[in-house]
């Protein structure tokens, strides 16, 4: 039997978040941390996700809600809303805790969690991720995944868009 109702208690708010990390470090369990809109799932997700996924024993994914997505992707973003984007995080196996986050950056979600490992796609340096400061600070490290080629949400938003005109 599928565990169907799990999804849903998979995405936190924070104070349910930091009673859940409390448990999980009662244990010694590690905690990683990696954020992003998620507007449209795509492979290029899947695989950052898988990365951060091996980088400790749980992964928490921070996920932009609405209002924060539109100020950073535009005003015809985000294409899904906030809490259908953090219901197909919370699908997937990799993936143990979402919650949605108000400001345009992560800061104060990483402070609040404090993850033993901070992991970000892209051409980021250490010094540009938002809160490795903390983290490294902590007693933590950051850890820096390659871009998948040729999968973007914006690239997928514009074939779409271009096979209608």
């Amino acid at each position: 039997m599928k565990a169907v109702n799990a999804i849903e208690k998979k995405i936190f708010t924070l104070p349910q978040l930091r009673s859940q990390l409390a448990s999980w470090r009662v244990t010694n369990k590690t905690i990683a941390f990696t954020n992003g809109c998620f507007d449209i799932l795509h492979e290029g997700h899947i695989f950052s996700l898988s990365q951060a996924a091996k980088e400790a024993d749980y992964l928490v994914v921070g996920i932009n809600s609405d209002s924060s997505t539109k100020r950073l992707k535009g005003p015809e973003r985000p294409v899904n809303h906030e809490h259908s984007r953090a219901l197909l995080l919370a699908s997937l196996a990799i993936v143990d805790a979402v919650v949605v986050f108000e400001e345009d950056t992560p800061l104060e979600l990483i402070r609040a969690v404090l993850p033993d490992v901070l992991v970000k796609g892209g051409d980021y340096t250490i010094e540009t991720i938002v809160g490795s400061k903390e983290v490294i600070a902590n007693g933590g490290r950051v850890v820096i995944n390659p871009i998948v080629e040729g999968f973007s949400t914006t690239g997928i938003i514009q074939q779409i868009k271009s096979s209608f005109s």
